[in-house]
């Protein structure tokens, strides 16, 4: 069941992400559970002309974004989460022309690491193209220089 209040929180991040606006990443779902982004099929993300697989490096885009957002599902305000670090094990490329979703959660919170887990998958979640884990930092609400970022999170002037 969708969380209509983190759904729009998660859209206003995404729309401040560059990176999603040039791969067309869009929020797809957002509740307490976690986070499903989506990366719409297009001619500039494809790896291998040949087949017109998905390059890899979109679906990691995709995944850290999706793991990085899950943040948001579990903390009460915006907080900077950087990636510490992050795992993908890809289980099979991705059919040529079809949407990718993308799923995260957090798992664990602490003072200072969130630890994330998911899976990319296009028509069945059943069958995920990929795994992944990851952790990020936790650096408060307030970090020098993302102001204007946080507000627009919250939907705040800045």
């Amino acid at each position: 069941m969708t969380d209509s209040p983190l759904l729009e929180r998660a859209a206003r991040f995404v729309s401040a992400l560059r990176h999603c606006q040039v791969l067309g990443i869009q929020v797809h779902d957002a509740n307490t559970e976690g986070m499903t982004l989506c990366l719409p099929y297009s001619p500039q993300i494809v790896g291998d002309p040949q087949t017109g697989i998905i390059h890899g490096g979109a679906l990691t885009s995709l995944m850290d974004t999706a793991c990085g957002m899950a943040t948001l599902c579990v903390l009460p305000e915006f907080e900077v989460c950087p990636t510490l670090d992050l795992r993908i094990d890809y289980m099979h490329p991705a059919e040529p022309h079809k949407t990718v979703f993308g799923f995260a959660q957090c798992y664990r919170v602490t003072t200072d690491v969130i630890f994330t887990r998911g899976f990319a998958y296009q028509d069945d979640p059943q069958q995920p193209i990929a795994h992944v884990v990851g952790t990020f930092m936790r650096m408060g609400k307030r970090l020098k220089g993302t102001k204007g970022l946080g507000s627009s999170i919250k939907g705040e002037q800045a």
